[in-house]
């Protein structure tokens, strides 16, 4: 498992661990899954993913609805297909809650049917975080006195979760680690704060020169699907809807993209599992970690 936060180069050296170990890559990416908007996700290359085969990139159209739940199914069903070509798997990404369900196990929890995600998303859009906040505080106090309250999609899932089970989301979490049949290595390259933030910098630059804007504007119809829920194109809907000037979004874009690489490194700071390799040789170091 090579995670860590956006911009730290996860996917090219999942590329070139694949390419020694002569194995394939599933891709633990809440929105790389989506096929209409790979600048904005920021999804591995054409020559990366025709260098070693890529899983659940681009599979998904954005009017699909996906979860965590269905990335642990999809994923453990894959696996066994994985491992009658080679000892290993890659798995690569920095969407917590899909790691967690492949590598812990995720509680058994409804499908979210449009009706009720919609109705959860028009009381955030409607009301902001005090509105989901208070929903929350209502459906489940227990939930609520441990969620990130800062988090809005963590208690808007609370709040699908509830209203679709019919019973509290605390209720249905039991907190248990799965069995897996296979072998967990978990890693991330380690670079210093102020160098991450400089790379998340230089990546924004880079995905507005790759046509990030162009990308923005042939889904701007479809801004209200929570797939596009999203870092980046929430900035650049707000240019077209005439609300943020250019500029200003850019800038709010990597700001915001800095803020997301750092509720990342705190979710990786609770796992004592994941081993940190250096940025200047992290092949080396990962390849110490992997038995013969």
């Amino acid at each position: 498992m090579i995670t860590g936060p956006t911009g730290s180069g996860k996917s090219q050296l999942a590329v070139d661990l694949a390419l020694i170990l002569n194995c394939e890559i599933i891709s633990a990416d809440s929105r790389q899954i989506y096929r209409e908007i790979p600048i904005g996700t920021a999804a591995p290359t054409v020559a990366q993913m025709q260098a070693v085969p890529h899983h659940f990139v681009g599979t998904l159209s954005l009017e699909e609805s996906y979860s965590a739940a269905r990335f642990e199914a999809d994923t453990l069903d894959l696996l066994p297909k994985l491992w009658s070509k080679s000892d290993y798997a890659i798995m690569c990404g920095g969407s917590m809650m899909y790691i967690d369900a492949v590598t812990k196990g995720i509680d058994d929890l409804p499908d979210i049917s449009p009706g009720i995600r919609a109705e959860a998303m028009r009381i955030y859009n409607e009301g902001g975080i005090e509105a989901v906040r208070k929903t929350l505080l209502s459906l489940d106090p227990e939930y609520y006195r441990i969620v990130d309250l800062n988090n809005h999609k963590r208690i808007v899932h609370a709040i699908e979760i509830t209203m679709q089970a019919g019973v509290p989301y605390s209720s249905l979490r039991t907190g248990r680690v799965a069995e897996r049949p296979f072998n967990i290595i978990k890693v991330a390259i380690d670079y210093p704060r102020e160098q991450l933030f400089d790379r998340i910098n230089r990546r924004v630059e880079a995905m507005i020169e790759q046509g990030f804007e162009n990308e923005a504007k042939k889904v701007f119809d479809r801004r209200h699907l929570n797939s596009l829920n999203t870092v980046g194109f929430k900035e650049l809907f707000a240019v077209l809807e005439g609300k943020m000037d250019r500029d200003t979004a850019i800038a709010r874009i990597a700001k915001n993209t800095r803020v997301y690489a750092k509720k990342q490194l705190t979710w990786m700071k609770k796992d004592p599992a994941i081993h940190y390799l250096p940025a200047d040789a992290p092949i080396p170091a990962l390849l110490s970690l992997i038995p013969s």
